[in-house]
């Protein structure tokens, strides 16, 4: 028997996108899955979609917050939620190819992994090609992760019997980030399956479109996440800005 996938998506306000990420779910090869979309108190109608898919595959799960929590916590509830072996992130406004799961599933068996993730492509707030690719250092080492985050979260999965579920302060930021610094703290490497399987829709008012905060949301994890003190924070941070503006960019390719 296949093992079940939780599929692990925070919602507020995606009117616009969720119905396509939630095709995106259904259009997978493989089958054994639930999706649990936790919504933080949309107020326009993201729930009201949700709930025609769930009438008709009990497969989607809806739970809904009273209050808005922000996307750590709605995250982690959906986390709480999970009855899966393994756990995979879908953001309510990006797309996974349809082999997404069948092939990330039989790469971490045939290779006795734990963890894995994949290239992806990215798409505009309308869903256009951008034909921007964005890859990653195969192995990916502890070290290489430290200085930059090169896992997209919406091609992430991990083994929740073996790691445990991995739940973070659902008030710290760049949580993705956390979650992986502390997989790969414990086995080391990370082997990506080099190929997309998912799309990455760039929006406007997305954090990662926020240079200012993001550089803000980065300097937390060393700060925050690993303890250390302001200067070498500082210092931290002017390596993980030449990574990220320099060495990344190799990563990052034209289609």
């Amino acid at each position: 028997m296949n093992d079940l996938v939780s599929i692990l998506t925070p919602t507020y306000n995606a009117e616009k996108f969720i119905q396509a990420t939630i095709e995106s779910a259904l259009n997978q090869t493989y089958q054994n899955w639930e999706m649990i979309l936790v919504d933080d108190a949309s107020t326009d109608k993201t729930v009201a979609v949700i709930e025609q898919y769930a009438q008709k595959d009990n497969r989607i799960k809806l739970f809904k917050l009273l209050e808005n929590r922000g996307n750590g916590f709605a995250r982690n509830a959906a986390l709480e939620k999970a009855a899966g072996k393994y756990i995979a992130y879908l953001d309510a406004d990006d797309l996974w190819f349809p082999e997404k799961l069948e092939k990330q599933i039989q790469f971490l068996k045939a290779n006795n992994l734990h963890f894995t993730f994949s290239f992806y492509d990215s798409i505009d707030e309308e869903g256009n090609d951008l034909n921007r690719r964005v890859e990653s250092p195969s192995p990916l080492t502890y070290k290489q992760l430290f200085f930059c985050n090169y896992i997209g979260n919406l091609t992430a999965i991990y083994d929740a019997e073996y790691f445990g579920k991995i739940i973070l302060e659902s008030s710290q930021k760049r949580q993705d980030w956390r979650i992986w610094l502390t997989i790969l703290k414990q086995i080391k490497i990370a082997k990506p399956v080099s190929e997309p399987l998912a799309f990455y829709r760039i929006r406007k008012d997305s954090i990662s479109a926020s240079k200012f905060k993001l550089i803000k949301h980065n300097f937390g994890v060393y700060r925050e996440f690993h303890g250390y003190n302001f200067v070498f924070s500082v210092l931290l941070m002017m390596r993980f800005l030449y990574t990220q503006l320099i060495v990344k960019k190799r990563y990052i390719n034209k289609i």
